[in-house]
């Protein structure tokens, strides 16, 4: 697959780095001396960590060169590397890791957290936020636009490229029978977008890129314009003359005990 467009992707920075300042909100820590940032894209979440701890060591992680590129320049001071984070492990125990909108692409929650808690220092975190809207209208249409005759061959596998989240309950449950104490949570964020458009240049850099990558890019135009009619069926034009993007977000903080 292409790499991560950092400059798409930071179009809406804004917008994507609020879940990662609730989730860094309620982080019951206040000294900390090495956190990581599993997915740190280009570095606006881990801007967020070195701010609420100016003296520690941290790490960004994640396997585009491109969003590393823009991470660096954005946070010399910080150490970044590029890796899967399916085969990240912690070169010295964390009292932090924290994974903002990342842990989704991959698949075995319940073997990877307990990893991730194995990771982790004495009475550390592990923060995490993952969307959760693979059932709203956004991706249920990438879906049925993606099962039309004329592309339904080429991109057939990227319906089950994202592993639906366990339950709420599940992921309390694993994360309890590993020794942590569990703050879990859903938030809803409406974000007020200027068109339905805004809405698939937000989805180009992250949930569409497994539809379009096998395509080429006269069937990538092709795709997209029918992607967007679906959207203008669903969200419609408000009285300011904005859309609203429903984007709800499963968070999870597990301190160990």
């Amino acid at each position: 697959m292409k790499d991560w467009d950092p400059d798409l992707y930071r179009q809406f920075e804004a917008e994507r780095t609020r879940p990662a300042k609730e989730l860094l909100s309620r982080i019951p820590l206040r000294e900390v001396d090495s956190a990581t940032d599993l997915g740190c894209g280009p570095g606006n979440s881990t801007e967020l960590l070195r701010a609420a701890w100016p003296s520690a060591r941290i790490t960004g992680v994640d396997s585009s060169k491109a969003m590393l590129e823009q991470a660096f320049k954005r946070l010399p001071d910080c150490r970044f590397v590029q890796a899967d984070i399916r085969h990240w492990v912690a070169e010295t125990p964390q009292q932090v890791i924290f994974a903002n909108a990342s842990l989704q692409w991959l698949t075995d929650h319940q073997q990877w957290l307990p990893h991730l808690v194995a990771q982790l220092s004495r009475c550390g975190v592990l923060a995490v936020q993952m969307p959760d809207n693979l059932d709203q209208p956004t991706h249920s249409l990438m879906r049925k636009t993606g099962e039309l005759p004329r592309w339904k061959e080429k991109i057939s596998s990227a319906a089950s490229n994202r592993a639906r989240p366990l339950s709420t309950e599940a992921y309390y449950d694993v994360l309890c029978s590993v020794g942590c104490s569990v703050d879990i949570w859903r938030t809803t964020y409406y974000h007020v977008m200027p068109s339905p458009q805004a809405i698939v240049d937000w989805l180009r850099a992250t949930g569409l890129r497994p539809f379009l990558a096998p395509l080429e890019e006269s069937e990538q135009e092709t795709f997209l314009a029918r992607y967007l009619q679906e959207l203008q069926e669903i969200y419609r034009i408000r009285e300011d003359g904005c859309v609203l993007l429903p984007f709800p977000r499963l968070f999870m903080v597990a301190q160990k005990r």
